[in-house]
């Protein structure tokens, strides 16, 4: 699987003092307050502020067991928002979680490509500044069994979507179920 991180947008400086930010992202497996491990980083992106760009190319095969990942509908690849500081160090910006559900939804071949932008969120949860906008490539290797040579296709996902609107009241439903036994 190849993820590329694009672009953000829209991302909020930290104070009038700030100048300019210098964003980067780290991406990992591993959800917020848990200790990481293989993490990826982007470049940082000196010049384009509150909407950086930055193209940036990276192969999750070696992180991502396709046996695990891709049948667990809690999977998530996380994308950290952080900016360079020059006396206190890298401070997180946004943070944001890619479920496995987004990669798996509408891919039918191998080469696929989507474009997703996510929001960000604050390190609490919360609605934060910004989106990110990512492309995900899948390749053959996410369609092998573990330890076999057998393709097979992924799982169908489906953890419903959100639908914006009127709520809707519902009536109940009642299922009458009759027998009939015939006499000999």
């Amino acid at each position: 699987m190849e993820i590329t991180i694009i672009s953000a947008q829209g991302l909020k400086k930290l104070s009038f003092f700030t100048h300019n930010l210098q964003p980067f992202i780290q991406l990992t497996t591993t959800p917020p307050g848990a200790h990481r491990s293989h993490v990826y980083t982007t470049t940082v992106d000196h010049e384009g502020g509150v909407n950086p760009t930055w193209g940036d190319k990276f192969d999750l095969s070696n992180i991502i067991d396709p046996s695990e990942f891709f049948y667990n509908k809690c999977s998530c690849i996380y994308l950290y928002l952080y900016t360079n500081r020059v006396l206190l160090g890298p401070r997180l910006l946004g943070w944001c979680g890619i479920p496995v559900a987004d990669f798996v939804d509408g891919m039918a071949s191998v080469g696929t490509v989507r474009w997703l932008s996510y929001r960000l969120r604050k390190k609490d949860g919360s609605k934060g500044h910004g989106v990110v906008n990512v492309m995900v490539k899948l390749d053959s290797s996410v369609f092998r069994k573990k330890g076999g040579s057998d393709v097979r296709w992924l799982p169908e996902v489906n953890v419903g979507r959100v639908a914006i609107g009127i709520p809707v009241r519902t009536l109940p439903v009642v299922n009458y179920i009759i027998y009939y036994k015939t006499i000999k």
